[in-house]
């Protein structure tokens, strides 16, 4: 398998030049799969721009594309990376995964450290196989399932309905109903062809060596072939609390959490993630740690339209985060986006739809009264918050920075004080 590392942004072509973080060489093979893939995404952010005939252009998606060519294409955030700590952004990345999607986490010892060094899909295979290694030890479930048989003895129970339309010429078997012990349920069906996934496409012999020896204890239970209909009905109840670390590795392995215009008939272990839903989903994990018990947070709002029209609602607003304490609201909006703190001439690169956006937000859900805040990632260019911003008198926004590597929000106003107080 051919592996290529790039980052957000990245350009990719055929021709033939030294690959770098920024560009890179790849096959016509997966060139051609790529194109075709990205027409497949309708709305939202796009997977890649078609430059000309020879490059393309990625655009803020992160993590990995398997193409059926063999080729696989690790894409790592752009604005914590320097040419030499793509180590460093593996990790950083896997930390925002792991905090996202409610991973459940362990200590890094150091026969895990070399893992930084390969890819994110080898990470996230790694770490179910372990997963469903401690699973197996501490014992599959099973449940009992309904057979409705004809045979040629009793087992169980007649069923008369059936047994009564029963021709003459069948009078000499019976119509029966019982319940059998089984493996074969959606949870293990779906942790099968998790494996079987695995072990095709894994590059670790540890993991392909550990993900056949589970293959060989499941000889009873089936794949599945209906991913979303077993996932429906996953039980989570007491009974199946050994189920719940497991899942969420499952869903990354099956793809739930792609865009559904990936999930077509060619299915590697693919992981993407729209960077910009990374970083807002990381935030708000965040915040509902730091705030304390008595303060709601709604993620995203929903509660405000941008206008009325023959007694209807038009353009529903959906801030990102807003935070409602003791009588108090504050609304927050992220933004994955490199900021300069230095460059006032360019406006520091704020966007001036994302100022249109927050002014909408502050008077229909702060009522033109109060303290807005647009979180962006921190950088060297950016460490500590802009000056404030006036819509009003009454009316406010603040640019402030969030320390991922350190889980830091960089602000000094009341909504600090708040955080602080759930510290205390």
């Amino acid at each position: 398998m051919l592996s290529i590392t790039v980052r957000e942004f990245a350009r990719l072509t055929t021709s033939s030049i030294e690959s770098t973080l920024d560009r890179a060489h790849i096959p016509a093979s997966a060139f051609d799969y790529l194109c075709k893939l990205a027409s497949s995404f309708k709305g939202g952010t796009g997977l890649l721009q078609v430059e000309d005939r020879a490059w393309l252009k990625l655009d803020n998606y992160v993590g990995v594309i398997e193409t059926p060519c063999g080729t696989r294409i690790e894409i790592l955030p752009k604005s914590f990376m320097e040419e030499d700590c793509i180590i460093k952004a593996r990790k950083l990345l896997r930390k925002m995964i792991e905090a996202s999607f409610d991973l459940p986490t362990r200590h890094v010892g150091e026969a895990s450290l070399e893992l930084f060094n390969t890819p994110l899909s080898e990470w996230v295979m790694e770490r179910f196989v372990d997963s469903f290694n401690s699973l197996i030890k501490r014992g599959l479930r099973a449940h009992y399932q309904r057979i409705d048989e004809e045979q040629f003895f009793l087992k169980g129970q007649i069923n008369f309905s059936a047994q009564m339309r029963q021709s003459p010429s069948q009078q000499h078997k019976f119509q029966i109903r019982h319940d059998i012990f089984t493996f074969n349920r959606a949870e293990n069906r779906l942790l099968k062809l998790a494996l079987l996934r695995v072990s095709k496409t894994t590059q670790q012999s540890k993991t392909l060596r550990l993900s056949q020896d589970l293959l060989s204890l499941l000889n009873e239970v089936t794949a599945s072939t209906e991913i979303s209909r077993d996932f429906s009905v996953w039980h989570n109840d007491r009974l199946m609390s050994d189920y719940k670390d497991i899942r969420p590795w499952c869903e990354l392995i099956l793809g739930e959490h792609m865009p559904s215009s990936i999930l077509g008939e060619w299915r590697g272990v693919s992981l993407l993630f729209p960077m910009e839903k990374l970083f807002e989903r990381y935030v708000v994990k965040w915040l509902k740690k730091q705030l304390p018990s008595e303060a709601i947070l709604h993620s995203p709002a929903r509660s405000r339209y941008l206008c009325e029209h023959s007694d209807a609602s038009f353009f529903r607003l959906e801030p990102d985060i807003l935070i409602e304490h003791e009588g108090k609201t504050w609304l927050l909006d992220t933004k994955w986006k490199r900021l300069n703190s230095s460059d006032r001439g360019s406006k520091y690169g704020l966007s001036q739809s994302d100022f249109y956006q927050l002014f909408a937000y502050g008077n229909k859900y702060l009522g033109g009264q109060g303290h807005m805040f647009l979180i962006y990632p921190m950088t060297s260019t950016f460490n500590q918050p802009l000056p404030d911003f006036s819509f009003s008198e009454t009316l406010k926004l603040s640019a402030i920075p969030f320390d991922i590597e350190n889980d830091k929000l960089i602000v000094e106003q009341e909504l600090l004080q708040l955080i602080n107080k759930s510290c205390n």
